[in-house]
């Protein structure tokens, strides 16, 4: 059995470069892949905690004027300048409708490292991620424009192929990816979906 290290090398990189967590990295892998930032000015980022993605996406507004960026996370998150952040639960309508207030029309680019509290039974888990990509789908469907892209964590299960066929009809490809950043316990992948039809 493969053991778990929490402070793993990528753990202690994020240390030293100064980003929150050793997630920052999946984002920056997922944008050297799909150049995810290529003509891109907004992005919302669901399950934002503890804030790495959006440490990652606020250099990215470094290099452009006018960079719009929301977080949405049910737990507390330290503020990052020049992000716009909302505690809540993205399930419920409440937080739902405050995030599409705060997109203030349509985004770029929606970003979710959505994950429940595992359990360490995998069906449940598998289940509950689903579920929890599920809402960020239906989320995204009503807050990215046209051509825009939307990434997701996720992991295997029968609802997650289910919810690929769904999304297959929203966007031009959905590709799954497994990154090399993630740790080699983990059965979680991503799923990239690009071209959103509108």
């Amino acid at each position: 059995m493969a053991t778990y290290d929490r402070k793993d090398h990528l753990y202690k990189k994020a240390k030293t470069e100064g980003f929150r967590s050793r997630a920052a990295y999946k984002l920056i892998e997922l944008d050297k892949k799909f150049s995810l930032f290529k003509s891109v000015n907004s992005v919302l980022d669901l399950g934002c905690a503890p804030g790495s993605w959006l440490e990652v996406v606020v250099k990215e507004a470094a290099k452009k004027p006018n960079f719009k960026i929301v977080g949405v996370d049910l737990e507390y998150v330290e503020p990052i300048k020049g992000v716009e952040l909302i505690q809540g639960d993205i399930t419920d309508m409440e937080t739902y409708e405050l995030v599409l207030k705060h997109c203030d029309g349509k985004v770029d680019l929606v970003i979710s490292d959505l994950s429940p509290h595992l359990s360490g039974i995998k069906f449940a888990d598998a289940l509950r991620a689903a579920a929890l990509v599920e809402s960020a789908y239906y989320c995204t469907t009503n807050c990215l424009r046209a051509g825009g892209d939307f990434v997701a964590k996720i992991f295997p299960g029968s609802d997650t192929d289910k919810l690929i066929v769904e999304m297959r009809k929203s966007f031009n490809k959905v590709k799954r990816e497994v990154l090399s950043s993630t740790r080699k316990s983990s059965k979680e992948f991503y799923l990239v979906a690009k071209g959103f039809k509108g």
